[in-house]
């Protein structure tokens, strides 16, 4: 969609709620709600969202790693990959 398709004024929305929710559903794409010519919101659609969160989560996840190689605690290739190794060869010998 394009940005001047996908700002409207509050007045639009409210009017055609039904038709615009259907259409982010349909579309998967997100709009922008305007209060005398300010962007005040931002509606979309569930899937939008969802997608969203998820991209933060992992987002967050990188971040949390290199935050831990910088702090010194991180592995490197080789030591990681032994570790795993082992850990999968004592839970063989478990079963």
């Amino acid at each position: 969609m394009k940005l001047s398709e996908a700002v409207k004024p509050i007045t639009y929305f409210k009017s055609h709620s039904a038709e615009v929710l259907k259409n982010l559903e349909e579309k998967g794409t997100s709009l922008i709600i305007t209060q005398n010519g300010e962007a005040r919101a931002v509606v979309m659609s569930i899937r939008e969202y969802e997608s969203i969160k998820e991209a933060t989560a992992l987002l967050h996840l990188v971040a949390q790693g290199e935050r831990s190689i910088r702090e010194g605690r991180g592995l490197s290739l080789n030591d990681g990959f032994a570790q795993l190794w082992s850990n999968i060869d004592r839970l063989d010998q478990e079963k």
